[in-house]
C-alpha cells in the first residue's frame, strides 16, 4: 500500500474516533478530500440523526471539490435514511475518485453505495485500511448484522486472579488511570449491565463522569430475576437522560413490580426463565430491539459467568493490578460452577496488553 494513501486514510480513521458515543447505532466514520495533493476538507460523523462525514467533510473544503478524491472510511450509504445518499453527494459534486476502507455491513447498503459511484463513472478503491476501520466500527458491525447489542465484559483483579479481598472488600483493585478508562467506556457504549448481586452489595449509580468534558451516561440494565432491588437503590432515583431498567422474570413479586414501574425513568423488562435465572440471550434480543447496540458488563463473578455461558459476550477487557491478596475464598472474575474439561474452555482471540497508569490492560475476543 502507498504510504501517501495510507497517510490520509489514517487521518479519515483519527477522525472517525470523534463521533465516540454520540452516533449510535450508526457507526463512526470520517473523511478527508484531497485535491492535487493538497487536503482541502476533512469531517466526520458527529450525531446521531446529524450530517453524514463526506457532507461535513464537503462542507468544510477550504475551495471547490469538483475533480477531487476523498477517503471514506466506511461505504458512502446510499439509501435516504434520516439524511440524502452521501453516494449521490459525491456523485452531484463530481468527485474522481473514492477511497474507501470497507464495505458497509448495512444490508440496505453493502455494496450498493460502491456501484453508484462505479455507474457514475466514479473510479472506486475499497480496502485501504479495512482491518483498522473494522475494529473501529466493531460495534456498529455486530448491531447492524444481528441486531443484538456487542457485549463487553470488563473486570479488575490483582495478579493473582482476585476481584475483592476475603471479606469483600474492592475499593479500589486499580488504579485512577484505568477507572477513568471505565468513565470514557460508559460514555462510548450505550447500555451497561450489572447483575442485582453489585446493586446490593455497591449501590452503585452507573454514571459517567469524565474530568475533562461532559459524558452521555450509559442506560443501566439491572439482571434481577425475583426483583430483589430495594425501592431506595440510588440506581433507581438518578437526575439522568438515560433510563434505568430491570430485566425480571415471572418469579417477581407483582406488588414489586408495580412500584418499579411507578417510578419515573424505570422500566421492567419480564424474561423467560433460564435455571431460575433471567435468559441472557432473550434479554439481548429485546435491547437491540430498543436501539441498545451495546453493553459494558460490569457485574460480578455471578452474571460474567452467565454471560460466557450464555455465549453474549464479544470483547473481555481485563484490569490487572500490581497487587496480590491470595485467600482461597477471595471473589474470582467469573464464578459459576466452572468448566470441567479444559477442552471446553472460552477460547479468545487477538490478546494484547497495554500499560495503563500502574495496572495492565489485557484486551481479547472470544473466538
Amino acid at each position: 500500500m502507498n504510504a501517501y494513501h495510507i497517510q490520509h486514510m489514517q487521518r479519515a480513521l483519527e477522525l472517525a474516533k470523534l463521533g465516540s458515543g454520540k452516533t449510535s447505532p450508526n457507526p463512526l466514520v470520517g473523511a478527508v478530500i484531497v485535491k492535487e495533493g493538497r487536503v482541502i476538507g476533512e469531517g466526520y460523523h458527529a450525531n446521531y440523526g446529524g450530517p453524514h462525514a463526506e457532507v461535513n467533510a464537503i462542507e468544510n473544503a477550504s475551495e471547490s471539490v469538483e475533480g477531487a478524491e476523498i477517503y471514506v472510511t466506511l461505504e458512502p450509504c446510499s439509501h435516504y435514511g434520516k439524511t440524502p445518499p452521501c453516494a449521490l453527494k459525491l456523485i452531484e459534486n463530481r468527485f474522481t475518485k473514492v477511497y474507501i476502507a470497507m464495505e458497509d455491513p448495512n444490508p440496505l447498503v453493502a455494496g450498493r453505495g460502491i456501484q453508484m459511484l462505479r455507474k457514475q463513472g466514479i473510479e472506486v478503491e475499497v480496502g485501504l485500511l479495512e482491518n483498522e476501520a473494522k475494529a473501529l466500527n466493531e460495534v456498529f458491525i455486530k448491531y447492524i448484522t444481528t441486531k443484538k447489542p456487542f457485549c463487553v465484559m470488563k473486570a479488575a483483579m490483582t495478579l493473582d486472579g482476585k476481584i475483592a479481598t476475603v471479606t469483600g472488600e474492592s475499593k479500589w483493585i486499580t488504579s485512577e488511570a484505568a477507572r477513568a478508562y471505565v468513565h470514557q467506556l460508559r460514555h462510548e457504549l450505550k447500555g451497561i449491565m450489572v447483575g442485582i448481586g453489585t446493586v446490593l452489595k455497591d449501590d452503585p449509580m452507573l454514571t459517567t463522569r469524565l474530568e475533562k468534558s461532559e459524558g452521555r451516561d450509559p442506560v443501566r440494565v439491572v439482571v434481577d430475576s425475583t426483583l430483589k432491588i430495594p425501592l431506595n437503590a440510588k440506581i433507581l432515583h438518578l437526575d439522568s437522560e438515560a433510563p434505568t431498567l430491570i430485566a425480571t422474570t415471572d418469579l417477581a413479586d407483582p406488588a414489586k413490580a408495580t412500584a418499579l414501574q411507578a417510578m419515573p425513568n424505570v422500566k421492567l423488562i419480564i424474561a423467560p426463565q433460564k435455571d431460575g435465572k433471567v435468559d441472557l440471550d432473550y434479554l439481548m434480543f429485546v435491547l437491540g430491539e430498543q436501539g441498545i447496540d451495546s453493553l459494558l458488563l460490569e457485574g460480578g463473578a455471578t452474571l460474567n459467568a452467565s454471560a460466557l455461558e450464555s455465549k453474549i459476550v464479544d470483547k473481555v477487557l481485563m484490569f490487572i493490578a500490581p497487587k496480590i491478596l491470595g485467600g482461597q475464598n477471595a471473589p474470582t472474575p467469573v464464578g459459576g460452577s466452572g468448566i470441567e474439561a479444559l477442552e471446553s474452555a472460552v477460547r479468545l482471540k487477538g490478546m494484547k496488553a497495554v500499560e495503563m497508569g500502574d495496572d495492565l490492560l489485557v484486551e481479547a475476543w472470544i473466538e
